[in-house]
């Protein structure tokens, strides 16, 4: 059973050719290397997290997720991708074969995904709940092109994560964990992050860590800051947190802000699997006198490489969808 390329022609270019040609042009816009001087591809990376948007919005900030992919390992793709349009309290399994884009068909790892079904844990998605996600989707094309060269020895696992609470988010993580710990798996974790504006029912705003308030059409807050600096401001204190490794700090700055991060399941299933893998992930160190890299060999890493925002917030009644791309180092 093929899964069609439903988005294809709305969310991104159904034409392969050029669609080849527009993933060519984001990843050829990366840098060589990280602000902190590490080489990209990143040594070692075997994870990211990436936007899912429609590619005009987010696909040059996913190009920066995919580029630090070292291709050389891989064997398998795990693609975690939050549920929009069902609501599921676990974590889903395709029943699907093969996976349609417009550069190729995808296979999938058949094998790996029944035992992750044996353990009586996951449910399945129906071939209509498959193609109407996107979370995964989006993701599929920058799979099949950064991955082009092997691309014939490459198989995929995708799962639809659910609404977990912190318990589920650490079993599973748990569970996946020794999949992660596997050189040759890569995860890709699906995730945009603030969806701010009305239409969202979300405009938090903050100046100060003291102070933060929801606008409303009648508020008449003074905006000592624009709203876009707040937003970004906002981001990056969770996305600080990520790169901790910190699952429970994550759990508590969601349930301080409730930021609107539509993949903060997903994350908070790879911080799990992280933590699980070693005692001490959770432990943030600064070594002056050594680089990042060398610092790197001795423990977990995850950094982000770059941060957008669909548009500029400037007044209360604007809207917006940030984007963030990080890599995750395993040692």
């Amino acid at each position: 059973m093929i899964r069609t390329a439903y988005h294809a022609g709305d969310w991104y270019n159904d034409q392969g050719s050029y669609l080849n040609k527009e993933l060519e042009k984001w990843l050829g816009k990366v840098p060589a290397t990280t602000e902190d001087v590490i080489p990209i591809p990143v040594p070692g990376a075997r994870a990211i997290i990436a936007p899912h948007a429609g590619y005009t919005y987010s696909g040059q900030a996913a190009a920066f997720a995919y580029k630090c992919i070292n291709q050389d390992f891989v064997k398998r793709v795990f693609i975690l991708g939050p549920s929009h349009h069902v609501y599921i309290t676990g974590c889903a399994l395709s029943k699907c074969t093969k996976y349609q884009t417009p550069l190729g068909n995808l296979t999938l790892d058949t094998d790996v995904i029944n035992d992750l079904r044996k353990t009586g844990h996951f449910e399945e998605m129906t071939q209509e709940i498959d193609e109407e996600e996107h979370s995964i989707e989006m993701h599929l094309p920058f799979t099949y092109k950064i991955l082009e060269n092997k691309i014939d020895s490459i198989k995929i696992i995708p799962i639809l994560v659910g609404s977990l609470d912190a318990s589920q988010e650490a079993f599973y993580g748990k569970l996946l964990s020794p999949y992660l710990a596997d050189p040759s798996n890569l995860f890709i974790i699906s995730s945009d992050f603030c969806h701010w504006g009305h239409r969202f029912q979300y405009t938090y705003y903050s100046d100060s860590p003291e102070t933060s308030v929801f606008l409303t059409r009648k508020s008449k807050v003074p905006l000592t800051i624009p709203i876009h600096k707040s937003i970004e401001n906002l981001d990056r204190e969770g996305m600080s947190i990520i790169e901790k490794i910190n699952h429970k700090e994550f759990v508590s700055y969601l349930s301080r802000t409730k930021n609107t991060i539509c993949g903060r399941h997903p994350i908070g299933v790879l911080l799990c699997a992280i933590e699980s893998l070693t005692t001490d992930a959770t432990t943030t160190t600064t070594v002056e006198d050594k680089s990042s890299l060398e610092f790197e060999k001795n423990k977990p890493r995850i950094r982000f490489v770059h941060y957008s925002q669909s548009s500029k917030v400037t007044r209360e009644n604007d809207s917006s969808v940030s984007y963030s791309s990080a890599y995750v180092y395993l040692p």
